[in-house]
């Protein structure tokens, strides 16, 4: 076999890039090493812009504090309720019949016993009326026919019996015949039943006559009922219904609220229940950035929704003002408990060893102050047991990065 002289020096040349890569790549590293070795020691050489702490003394840690106060906590829950009148009519007819006209629109104002609301079917009333009073008047002439009747037949009778007495004496002395004496005695039997009869029918005619009378009564009713005025004074809210439609009782024809007075009302989780008094727990109202102050609970639902699993409860607000009308909604705060007491900022309160603690500065190191908390409110918790004095500062900025005894650099906040 003969070797090929091309393929010998091609394979030199690629031995020899080799070896210059590799020896670059050395090169190269050498001068980096060479490099961070001197930044290095260019650095430890450079003093530092800060001057460090003396040997043998811990870093300070700077903190911002509040100083503890004594204020307010309450234990409440925050709902959303609605404004209610607490006084409205849902007014509808009093008879059925067709709806000839209202007279007040949506708006308007009204007063109890005075405003005209609507009037129903009057027309026909006012006939029925007509009528009544005719039989009146019918039933009150056969009273009196019956009446003269009975005193016609009283009359007869009397005669009657002065000739049945007159004969029953001559009968005894054997002066007339019994045939005289017993025609005698029947006329007067005859009138003493027509007597009764007779005043059978007064007592007949007048019970008639009362009876008309009764239902004409009712006919004056049926016609003043016609005309419906307000039973409450307001304003009409809603208008239900337009003349030309049938009306019947039941059937509201206007709404009439009473703005004056209003009641509002929020629904609880059912786990407040037990804790909600009528008449002692209160409640803060705004509405529509209008704040009602402190309202007391008057009302609590006896029962507690099965599905929803919430309540029902209510406060009363006499003469609301301007700006709170029902519909609106309220912004509520059910307050079931409140103290005067010594508080921090929550952000202070830590757990350490399984309990809250709360780092208190002096002498410009930390104290730790193993606290029990209470009620949690705009953002402070009250401190119902521990070695905390009023004014004491804790720390409420860099509270994570100390420890009992760790010194401290206290900074203004920002």
């Amino acid at each position: 076999m003969t070797a090929n002289p091309k393929n010998d020096t091609h394979s030199v040349r690629a031995g020899a890039a080799r070896r210059f890569l590799v020896s670059l790549a050395v090169v190269a590293c050498v001068a980096t090493g060479g490099y961070f070795l001197y930044q290095k020691q260019a650095y430890a050489q450079t003093p530092s812009e800060t001057e460090a702490e003396p040997a043998g003394q811990p870093q300070r840690v700077s903190v911002v504090t509040t100083p503890a106060a004594v204020r307010d906590f309450e234990r409440s829950v925050m709902v959303q309720g609605n404004v209610e009148a607490r006084n409205f009519a849902m007014v509808s007819p009093r008879i059925p019949g067709t709806i000839e006209a209202i007279f007040v629109d949506e708006g308007d104002a009204v007063v109890a016993g005075e405003t005209k609301l609507f009037q129903t079917d009057a027309a026909n009333l006012e006939r029925a009326l007509q009528i009544k009073q005719q039989a009146t008047t019918v039933a009150g002439c056969a009273t009196r026919e019956a009446v003269a009747n009975l005193d016609k037949t009283r009359v007869d009778f009397h005669k009657a019996e002065l000739d049945y007495n007159r004969f029953k004496r001559l009968y005894e002395k054997q002066a007339v015949t019994a045939d005289a004496f017993e025609r005698q005695e029947s006329r007067y039997q005859q009138l003493q039943a027509i007597r009764t009869l007779a005043e059978a029918q007064v007592e007949l005619a007048t019970a008639r006559e009362d009876q008309s009378k009764t239902e004409l009564e009712i006919a004056n009713k049926d016609l003043a009922d016609a005309t419906i005025t307000t039973p409450i004074s307001g304003r009409v809210s809603l208008r239900l219904q337009e003349p030309g439609e049938m009306g019947s009782p039941g059937r509201p024809v206007l709404r009439i609220d009473d703005p004056t007075v209003v009641e509002v009302a929020a629904f609880l989780p059912a786990q407040y229940y037990g804790q909600v008094v009528t008449g002692q727990t209160p409640m803060r109202v705004a509405v529509s950035g209008i704040d009602l102050g402190r309202q007391i609970i008057t009302y609590k639902s006896p029962t507690i929704n099965p599905k929803l699993r919430t309540f029902e409860v209510k406060c009363v607000v006499q003469d609301a003002p301007a700006g709170v009308a029902p519909g609106a909604m309220a912004q509520i705060a059910v307050v079931f408990e409140t103290r005067t007491s010594l508080g921090v900022p929550s952000v202070a309160i830590q757990e350490r060893g399984g309990r809250s603690v709360v780092f208190a500065v002096e002498n410009d190191a930390i104290r730790q102050v193993p606290v029990t908390t209470g009620i949690e409110s705009d953002g402070w918790l009250e401190i119902r047991e521990g070695d905390l004095k009023e004014a004491a500062a804790v720390v409420t900025m860099g509270q994570y990065m100390v420890e009992a005894g760790t010194p401290v650099t206290v900074q203004e906040e920002n």
